[in-house]
C-alpha cells in the first residue's frame, strides 16, 4: 500500500486530469451558448387555446388537454398533439361536467390532435362524433398511450407514443411499458396508417423530444427513476424513425446496442426539446432537481449530444402553488413568433379542480429570446 502522502499526489493528480479533459468541452459549450434576453408571455397562442376550449359552438371538441406537441404540416397547417384530452362544453361559470364515467357528460380521451389553420383550431379524434376514441386507441383497458414529440418523414406524420400500463387497484399502479411511432397520412389524421415497435428495452421513455440536424435525426429520451430523469441521447439516419437507431454510450461514441445507452445527465423531464439556435444548441425543460418546480431552464452545447452546460433560468411558471402544479416545457421552433416558443403544461393534484375551473388543464405559452 502506498504512503499516504503518496495517495494524496495520486489523486490529486486524478482530479486536476479530470478537470483538465472537462474544461475544453465546458469552454466550448460556454464559446456556442447564445444569450438569453428575456420572456414574455405568448398571447396568441395562449388565447387562440382559450378562446377555443371555451367555445361551445360544438360539444365534442377539445376543451384542455396536456403534452402538447406540434409540427408544421407542408399545407401551412400546424398539427398539435395531445396526450390526455378533454372533450365537451364549458358551462357558463367557467366549470366543466364532471367526465361520463362519473355521471357527467365530459369525454376524456388519452390523447388527440388539434390542426390549426389562419388562427382557427378543429380537434381531431378516432371514433366517432357520438362516441369519440383516442386517436391511438389502447389494445385494451389496461393500457394507454400518451403522446411524445412528432415529426414528418416523406410527407407522412410520424408520432411517438408512450405505452402505459395499469398493474394493480391503486390510483399510482401504472407504469411505462413500450415506446412506439404510428404513422398517419396527412389528409387523414383520425386514425394510424400504421404502428411500429420502438427501441424498449433499456427502461428508456423514446421520445421526449426530436431534432433534424444534418444527416440524422436525433431523439432525445427519458429514464425516469421518480425523483430523479436522466436524459439519454439517439440518433437515426434520415428523417423516418423507423430506420437504424444508433445510442450515445458513456465515452460519447454511437452504438446500436440498447443497452449501450448511456446516462447523458439528470434534472430533465419527462418531455423536453433540443433546438438548434444560432451556432449552438438550447436544451430547454423544467427543472426537476427540484421538486415541483416552478422554473424553466435552459442547457448550451456545440453539438445535438451535448454535453450540455451552463444551466439559466428562463421562467418562472405563475400558476404554480397549492394544487396546482407546471411541468413538461419544451419548445416549437418551427412556429413564428417574437422569440422561440415554448409550451408548458398545467395541471392539479385534486381531480375535482378541473371540473372546477377548465382554465387549469390547458398549455400556456411564452417566447423565449436569445441574442
Amino acid at each position: 500500500m502506498p504512503p499516504k502522502r503518496n495517495r494524496s499526489v495520486v489523486l490529486s493528480l486524478i482530479l486536476f486530469l479530470a478537470l483538465f479533459l472537462q474544461a475544453p468541452a465546458a469552454a466550448a459549450a460556454a464559446d456556442c451558448a447564445p444569450s438569453f434576453l428575456g420572456s414574455s408571455v405568448n398571447q396568441r397562442l395562449t388565447t387562440l387555446f382559450t378562446t377555443y376550449g371555451n367555445d361551445n359552438t360544438r360539444h365534442d371538441d377539445w376543451t384542455g388537454a396536456d403534452g402538447t406537441y406540434s409540427v408544421r404540416l407542408p399545407s401551412g397547417r400546424e398539427l398539435w398533439v395531445f396526450s390526455d384530452t378533454f372533450l365537451g362544453q364549458v358551462n357558463p361559470d367557467g366549470s366543466r361536467p364532471p367526465v361520463v364515467e362519473e355521471g357527467g357528460t365530459t369525454v376524456f380521451i388519452n390523447n388527440s390532435f388539434a390542426v390549426e389553420r389562419d388562427g382557427r383550431l378543429r380537434t381531431i379524434t378516432g371514433g366517432t362524433r357520438d362516441e369519440p376514441e383516442a386517436v391511438m386507441p389502447p389494445r385494451d383497458d389496461d393500457h394507454w398511450f400518451w403522446a411524445g414529440d412528432v415529426t414528418l418523414a416523406g410527407g407522412i406524420v410520424e408520432v411517438t407514443y408512450q405505452e402505459y400500463e395499469r398493474f394493480g387497484d391503486g390510483p399510482w399502479d401504472w407504469r411505462w411499458h413500450r415506446n412506439v411511432v404510428a404513422r398517419f397520412a396527412q389528409g387523414r389524421l383520425d386514425r394510424p396508417l400504421s404502428v411500429h415497435d420502438l427501441p424498449s428495452g433499456n427502461g428508456v421513455a423514446w421520445a421526449s423530444g426530436l431534432l433534424k440536424d444534418g444527416d440524422h435525426t436525433y431523439v432525445y429520451g427519458v429514464e425516469d427513476l421518480g425523483a430523479t430523469k436522466y436524459m439519454h441521447i439517439a440518433r437515426v439516419k434520415g428523417h423516418s424513425l423507423l430506420g437504424t437507431w444508433e445510442f450515445l454510450t458513456a465515452d460519447g461514441t454511437w452504438s446500436r446496442n440498447e443497452t449501450d445507452s448511456a446516462r447523458v445527465m439528470a434534472g430533465v423531464a419527462n418531455e423536453y426539446s433540443v433546438t438548434k439556435v444560432g451556432d449552438g444548441y438550447v436544451l430547454i425543460t423544467h427543472d426537476t432537481t427540484e421538486a415541483l418546480s416552478a422554473r424553466i431552464v435552459a442547457y448550451s452545447s456545440c453539438s445535438p449530444a451535448g454535453p450540455f452546460t451552463g444551466k439559466q433560468l428562463l421562467y418562472t411558471t405563475p400558476e404554480t402553488g397549492g394544487n396546482i402544479f407546471t411541468y413538461n416545457a419544451h419548445a416549437h421552433p418551427g412556429i413564428a413568433s417574437d422569440g422561440l416558443v415554448v409550451s408548458y403544461n398545467v395541471n392539479s393534484f385534486v381531480n375535482t379542480d378541473h371540473y372546477r375551473d377548465v382554465s387549469i388543464y390547458r398549455p400556456r405559452f411564452i417566447d423565449v429570446r436569445f441574442g
